[in-house]
């Protein structure tokens, strides 16, 4: 691993220092499960946010909704719910990704929201890594059960399917990222 982000590194010092930083950002970006249990500001919500409505949208359309949530008796009953996100119940916030089926997305493209989701929770990870923050992406689709159990807690009307729930927190340790690079998965011009 070291190796490799030491000649990706290298070969981007030549690049200017914002593609170094974005590369540097991307390539950092981990899963963090574990936080102090301090509160996430408004403020740093609010740009994770804009983060995600940043994300490429399929014909532009943009069918999708978020849902920050603070509160600490929400954030715990969600982890309840879920089996996969016990970290909720030491975060210090959550942002819900949802679609919105009221956004026509015109011409048969009734499922492309998923992707714009996806593209929106990867822009808040990312977000999130450039703040110092952690954060973990936990799936509510295709699971009707999760998908329930959060769309009562907070009050999804029957147009809005939660996509995805992403705690956020302060880290508690240091986490570091996994080295997924496999030359063995690229294929050039042709399979």
């Amino acid at each position: 691993m070291a190796m490799f982000y030491t000649f990706i590194f290298a070969k981007i010092t030549s690049m200017t220092d914002k593609t170094s930083i974005v590369l540097e950002n991307i390539y950092n970006r981990k899963s963090v499960r574990d936080y102090t249990g301090e509160p996430v500001t408004k403020a740093c919500l609010l740009a994770l946010l804009k983060a995600g409505m940043a994300a490429p949208s399929a014909r532009n359309r943009q069918p999708l909704a978020f849902v920050a949530v603070t509160e600490r008796q929400i954030l715990d009953a969600m982890s309840e719910g879920l089996p996969f996100t016990k970290m909720l119940l030491k975060a210090g916030a959550a942002i819900i990704v949802c679609g919105d089926s009221t956004v026509d997305l015109q011409q048969g493209a009734t499922d492309l929201w998923y992707q714009d989701a996806a593209a929106a929770t990867e822009n808040i990870l990312l977000a999130v890594e450039s703040m110092k923050l952690g954060a973990v992406w936990s799936a509510l689709y295709p699971y009707p059960e999760r998908e329930n159990h959060v769309r009562k807690l907070i009050k999804l009307p029957p147009s809005v399917s939660p996509f995805s729930i992403i705690p956020i927190g302060h880290p508690s340790g240091i986490d570091l990222p996994k080295d997924k690079f496999r030359a063995d998965k690229i294929h050039w011009e042709a399979w």
